[in-house]
C-alpha cells in the first residue's frame, strides 16, 4: 500500500463523486475539433471511456492509500456545513464497507463505458447516453461516499432518472413499460424512506450517519426505532429487491440494454443492501431485532421463488427469456445477503458484504455475455438459443462458451470462486444468529437457504447444458463469432476479480471484519 496525506484522499473521494458530474456537462458540449476522430459521436463515445477511466484511476489510488490497519476508521473524510438550519452536511468518507463497493462501482461503469464504444445500443444520439451514464456512475458512487443521512437519500434518487431514460430510451422490446414500473416501484419505495430518515434526524438532533452510528439507537426510543427501520427497510428493501417487491426488475432487466443490466444488477441492487448495513443495524439496533426474523423469512421465500421462476423459465417448451432467467437468479442471490443482515452478527454481516460484490462481478459478466449472445443470435429466448446453439455453442465459439459456462458455476457457488463465500457465511450466520433472535427460527431459515443453493445449481446447470452444450438440434448452421478483443477487455477483469476473491476471500473479509465489528458495537471497535 502507498503513503497518502489526507488531503490528496479528500481531493480523491471528492473527485469520484463529483468527477462524472463534471463529464457529464461536458458530454453535452460540442467535441473540441482536435478530439472529434473519426465523427462526433466516436468522439462523446471515448469521452464517456476517458472520464470512467479517471474515475476508476482515482478510486484505486484511494483503495492503495486506504489505511488497511485501520479499516474501521472513516478515511478521506470531508464535512462541510451546508444547510446549517437543518444541521445537513457535506459529509463524505470511506471505511472498510463503502471501499470495495466504491471500487467494484468505478470499475463496472469503466467496462460499460469500454462495451459502449465498440458496441453502442440502438438508441437516440450517443451524446444523451454518456451524459445519463456518468450521471447514474455520479450517483451510485455518491451513495456509498455519503456520511449524512439527507444526502444519502438525494445520491439514492439521483440514480432512478438515468436508468429510466437509459431502460425508456436504449432498451429492447416492452421498454417504457419496464422503465415506470422501475421508476413508480422505486419511487413510492423511497418516500416512505424519506419519512423514516426525517423521523431519526429530527429525533436524535442529527442526520451525521457517523454520530448516529456511534450513538447506536440510545437516542431513540425502541418505538421510534421500530417505526424507522419499518419506513426506511421498505424503500431499501424494493431497490435491493426483497421479494414480494421484486416485480419491477425481471420486466427492467429484459428491457434494459446490456450496459444497463449491469449496472443496475452490478451496483444498483446493492444500495438497498448497503442501506441496511450502513444505516439500520447501527442506527435502530432494537428496531432491526423486532424485524429481523420477518427480513430473514422474506429472504429465504426470495431464495427459493427465485430459485423456482428460473427452474421454470429453464425447462424446454417454456419459451423462457435468458436475461429473465438472471434478473430472477438475482431475487435468490440477494436473499442470501438480506438473510445475512438478519443475522445481525458479524459472520453473516460480513457474509452478505461479501455476496453483495461477488454478485456485482459474476451477475455483471453473466449480462455482459448475454447481451452479446443476444447480438450474435438475434434472441435471449433459451429455447431458440438451444436450437441455434444446438450442439453446440462450445463447438462454434469455444471461448464464449466457456466462459457462459464458467460464470454459471461462479453464480451457483463453486467453492474456489467468488460466489462461494458469501452465501456460505451468510448460513453460517443464521446457524448462530445474534441473542435475543429465535435460534430454531434461523435454523429453519439455515436449512431453506440450504435448499435453495441445491436449486440454484439445477437450474444453471439445465442452462449451461441446453445453451452451451446443446440437446437439441441445429435448425440449420448458424455461424457464431467468438469472443471479439473488445469483449475480451471488458469481461477479463471481471473473471480475474471472481477468481482472486474466490481463491484469497481475505482481501475483502480483512476490509470488512473490523468495519462490521465496529459498527455491531456501536462504534467501539
Amino acid at each position: 500500500m502507498i503513503d497518502i496525506s489526507e488531503s490528496v484522499m479528500q481531493f480523491l473521494l471528492a473527485f469520484i463523486v463529483v468527477g462524472p458530474l463534471i463529464g457529464a456537462a461536458a458530454a453535452l458540449l460540442p467535441a473540441p475539433p482536435g478530439l472529434k476522430g473519426k465523427s462526433p459521436d466516436q468522439a462523446v463515445l471515448r469521452h464517456g471511456v476517458t472520464v470512467t477511466g479517471a474515475v476508476l484511476a482515482a478510486a484505486i489510488v484511494l483503495a492503495l492509500g486506504f489505511d488497511h490497519d485501520q479499516p474501521s476508521k472513516m478515511q478521506a473524510t470531508t464535512d462541510i456545513s451546508w444547510i446549517p438550519a437543518l444541521d445537513v452536511r457535506i459529509h463524505l468518507g470511506t471505511d472498510g464497507i463503502s471501499l470495495p463497493l466504491l471500487v467494484l462501482t468505478a470499475l463496472l461503469t469503466f467496462l460499460c463505458a469500454l462495451y459502449s464504444y465498440y458496441k453502442m445500443p440502438a438508441g437516440p444520439s450517443p451524446k444523451a447516453f454518456v451524459a445519463l451514464l456518468l450521471v447514474l456512475e455520479s450517483g451510485m458512487l455518491a451513495t456509498f461516499a455519503v456520511l449524512d443521512l439527507l444526502l444519502f437519500f438525494l445520491a439514492f434518487e439521483m440514480v432512478l432518472v438515468p436508468m429510466y431514460f437509459l431502460i425508456a430510451r436504449w432498451g429492447g422490446e416492452g421498454r417504457r413499460a419496464a422503465a415506470w414500473k422501475f421508476i413508480l416501484y422505486t419511487l413510492l419505495g423511497s418516500v416512505v424512506m424519506l419519512l423514516g430518515l426525517l423521523l431519526v434526524g429530527v429525533k436524535a438532533g442529527t442526520f451525521d450517519m457517523v454520530a448516529l452510528a456511534t450513538d447506536n439507537g440510545r437516542g431513540l426510543s425502541t418505538s421510534v426505532q421500530v417505526i424507522a427501520v419499518l419506513a426506511i427497510g421498505i424503500g431499501l428493501a424494493v431497490k435491493t429487491p426483497m421479494w414480494p417487491l421484486h416485480s419491477w426488475l425481471p420486466d427492467a432487466h429484459t428491457a434494459a440494454p446490456t450496459v444497463g443490466s449491469v449496472l443496475l444488477a452490478g451496483v444498483l441492487l446493492k444500495m438497498g443492501t448497503y442501506g441496511f448495513v450502513r444505516i439500520i443495524l447501527p442506527i435502530a439496533p432494537d428496531g432491526m431485532q423486532v424485524f429481523a426474523p420477518y427480513l430473514a423469512a422474506f429472504a429465504v421465500a426470495g431464495i427459493i421463488y427465485g430459485s423456482l421462476a428460473c427452474l421454470a423459465l429453464a425447462r424446454p417448451g417454456s419459451k423462457g427469456d435468458l436475461k429473465r432467467l438472471i434478473a430472477y437468479s438475482s431475487v435468490g442471490h440477494m436473499g442470501f445477503v438480506l438473510l445475512g443482515i438478519a443475522t445481525m452478527t458479524p459472520t453473516g454481516v460480513n457474509g452478505a458484504l461479501f455476496a453483495n460484490i461477488a454478485h456485482g462481478l459474476i451477475t455483471g459478466l453473466l449480462f455482459f455475455l448475454v447481451g452479446a449472445l443476444k447480438d450474435r443470435t438475434g434472441t435471449t429466448d433459451i429455447d431458440a438459443l438451444a436450437q441455434q446453439t444446438g450442439a453446440a455453442l462450445y463447438g462454434r465459439a469455444p471461448r464464449f462458451g466457456g466462459l457462459l459456462a464458467f460464470s454459471a458455476v461462479a453464480s451457483l457457488g463453486l467453492p474456489g470462486l467468488a460466489g462461494f463465500w458469501g452465501e456460505m457465511l451468510a448460513l453460517f450466520g443464521a446457524f448462530d444468529p445474534a441473542d435475543g433472535l429465535s435460534r430454531p427460527a434461523f435454523l429453519t431459515f439455515m436449512a431453506i437457504g440450504g435448499l435453495g443453493t441445491l436449486l440454484t445449481a439445477a437450474y444453471l446447470l439445465v442452462v449451461v447444458r441446453r445453451v452451451c452444450m446443446g440437446g437439441e438440434r441445429p435448425a440449420g448452421e448458424v455461424k457464431i463469432a467468438d469472443v471479439q478483443g473488445y469483449e475480451f477487455a471488458a469481461w477479463t477483469p471481471l473473471v480475474a476479480l471472481t477468481v482472486l476473491a474466490g481463491l484469497w476471500p481475505a482481501v475483502l473479509l480483512g476490509l470488512t471484519d473490523p468495519a462490521v465489528q465496529k459498527l455491531l458495537a456501536g462504534g467501539k471497535a
